[in-house]
């Protein structure tokens, strides 16, 4: 079992990136030019280690190799993306490592690519990139590739030397669950399971009980034996199933316009322990949006863009208008969600615009993105 927080370690101490490992400051897949980006170096990393996995580790600096870490990521659906953007698409995941050093939501992005053996190549055209271009990597850079396309096998004894160099103890595991519980979470409900006698989920967060069921919010769950946090949320709440085999988890976001909001369920995941030291996380969106009268949202949408403007042209906000600010992510969310599809870029214009003025209205707005991407790769 790899201990994820050692691997990044070891592929930062691995010199400079090269053709099985990447390093970036941050992505940005919600941008046409980042999407595009982030599939270039999926494709070049897959074509250039056909039989090992590549990595690109994310929230680090390239000068220095600082890490100084990304708001945590759960995008389960990348694959969905991968899969819509590139022919032969190699497998994907995208995990969040925590690192004792950093602030509270903040993580290590690792992306772990395998290739499945044949040439990846972008399958449409997307920002500056033609559908059938195929990427290699030379050193440090993604580079496309029109002849002498051939898939080599360079670097398996190397990735397999750091992988077994990144293998977990039970040290490590014990550590993990006394920091987890006794430090950083102290002022929470935290609690721990073990399944299959090998693998820890330690989990905290504020619990409340509703009619018979327990609700968390604030929530924090990790698997401890791979340092991976598995959910993050300053905001939404959840509720936890677990049996001997399984450890289950439904979200649910607080959406409405008004006084009128509830919590809707938004996505089941659940991790399934097998005897043979495996598991698996299945997803499911299970998300309906609340419906309303377009006449309304029309409305709600030509005030946020106004206010919007305002804020561009640098003026002042009344009592009102700071109020509706407050607001803007939700009812920015439920435009998109009910088929005002500019109410996306809308949002993203006003992240960049709030954030370092209004810092509430920033993370909220980080928060509707989560649900949008989450509904859009669905």
């Amino acid at each position: 079992m790899i201990n994820k927080r050692l691997l990044v370690k070891n592929l930062l101490a691995h010199n400079d990136e090269n053709s099985f490992y990447d390093k970036k400051r941050f992505i940005d897949i919600g941008q046409r030019e980042g999407k595009a980006k982030f599939l270039k170096h999926v494709c070049a990393l897959a074509n250039s280690n056909p039989r090992n996995h590549s990595f690109i580790v994310i929230g680090v600096e390239d000068e220095d190799n600082k890490i100084v870490g990304v708001d945590f990521f759960d995008d389960s659906k990348i694959q969905n993306l991968v899969n819509a953007y590139l022919d032969n698409p190699p497998l994907i995941s995208y995990e969040n490592i925590p690192f004792p050093h950093l602030p509270e939501g903040k993580v290590v992005g690792l992306v772990t690519i395998k290739s499945n053996g044949k040439v990846c190549a972008l399958r449409k055209n997307i920002w500056k990139y033609y559908g059938g271009a195929v990427f290699f990597r030379e050193g440090s850079i993604s580079m496309p590739k029109a002849f002498d396309i051939e898939l080599k096998d360079l670097n398996s004894d190397m990735v397999s030397t750091i992988e077994q160099h990144a293998r977990n103890n039970i040290e490590l595991t014990l550590d993990g669950v006394i920091d987890f519980i006794n430090h950083r979470h102290k002022d929470l409900s935290s609690s721990y399971k073990v399944f299959k006698e090998q693998f820890v989920i330690c989990w905290a967060g504020n619990k409340k009980v509703v009619k018979d069921q327990t609700y968390y919010s604030r929530v924090d769950i990790e698997l401890i034996n791979e340092q991976v946090k598995l959910f993050y949320s300053a905001l939404d709440e959840i509720t936890i199933v677990i049996t001997e085999e399984t450890f289950a988890i439904t979200e649910y976001v607080h959406l409405g316009l008004g006084k009128e909001k509830r919590y809707y369920p938004l996505e089941e995941v659940a991790i399934t322990f097998q005897d043979n030291g495996t598991y698996q996380i299945q997803s499911e969106l299970i998300f309906e949006p609340p419906r309303y009268d377009r006449k309304t949202l029309y409305h709600i949408l030509n005030t946020n863009n106004t206010l919007l403007q305002k804020l561009q042209k640098n003026l002042r906000l009344n009592k009102a208008d700071t109020a509706d600010l407050k607001l803007a992510p939700a009812t920015y969310l439920l435009c998109y969600l009910n088929g005002f599809e500019e109410a996306k870029d809308h949002m993203e214009t006003l992240k960049e615009l709030v954030k370092t003025r209004d810092r509430e209205t920033y993370n909220n707005l980080k928060e509707s993105q989560r649900i949008l991407r989450k509904v859009r790769y669905s």
